[in-house]
């Protein structure tokens, strides 16, 4: 999964093909508990780009998006919002794969 760089890389991002932001931060342990089948879901799924946002380092993206639980995930496609999957809940695999199969 690609780690988002800027601020203008994630306008860049959203406003060009389907992508699938995934916030999270280092120090989170249900973050962690997802990190071993990111790569799966990626895989299975290559129609979107995935992109990792460090919340700590993009709290201000966070606020702009209303992200204030994570893990979430935030759906982009040509500029606009498809869906999310934002909460402070730990996430499942079927839940993830459920939640980026509705977006298509």
């Amino acid at each position: 999964m690609k780690k988002l760089e800027s601020i203008e890389q994630f306008r860049e991002l959203k406003n060009n093909g389907q992508h699938v932001f995934m916030f999270s931060a280092d120090w989170c342990p249900d973050c962690r508990v997802i990190d071993p089948i990111l790569p799966d879901i990626e895989k299975a799924h290559p129609e979107f780009t995935f992109v990792y946002v460090d919340r700590d380092e993009y709290i201000d993206l966070c606020i702009e998006l209303d992200v204030y639980g994570i893990p979430s995930f935030v759906a982009f496609k040509d500029g606009g919002e498809t869906g999310r999957f934002v909460s402070k809940e730990r996430k499942t695999q079927e839940e993830i794969e459920r939640f980026i199969s509705g977006l298509s």
